[in-house]
């Protein structure tokens, strides 16, 4: 198994120490499919992208990543001290082409095996797993 975990706080944080993370953890699991890479940092992106700009809090928020490789799955999660979000989690359609928001959850869900959020502790937290593809 290979992990990497980030602490970040937004502002001033931003997406581009996601970026680093996933490359840095990329870079050693090799192993990982390019489908397999590609739908999990999406998600992960669009997941994390949503808490930093949907966020609110009366102070910055704390985000706590961690991403885990290993044979079976990619998993991350990510906790956060944001209030509670008033959305719904649960499964979603993707909404029409003229929509103008409403697509990220959908999104996520379309690329992961597993998509949860629960608000624990004051913290919001969220988790995606995505099950690796058999590798010819």
């Amino acid at each position: 198994m290979t992990e990497r975990t980030l602490a970040f706080r937004t502002p001033p944080d931003d997406i581009e120490l996601v970026h680093d993370l996933l490359d840095s953890l990329f870079g050693e699991r090799a192993d990982v499919g390019a489908r397999d890479r590609m739908e999990f940092e999406t998600a992960l992106v669009e997941l994390v992208s949503n808490v930093i700009q949907h966020a609110v809090s009366t102070t910055a928020v704390l985000c706590r990543l961690v991403v885990t490789v290993d044979d079976e799955a990619l998993r991350a999660e990510l906790v956060d001290t944001a209030d509670p979000p008033g959305v719904d989690a649960g499964p979603r359609e993707m909404p029409d082409a003229f929509a103008e928001s409403g697509r990220g959850i959908a999104l996520i869900q379309a690329l992961v095996t597993d998509f949860d959020y629960e608000r624990t502790a004051s913290r919001n937290l969220w988790s995606i797993r995505k099950d690796r593809a058999l590798q010819a």
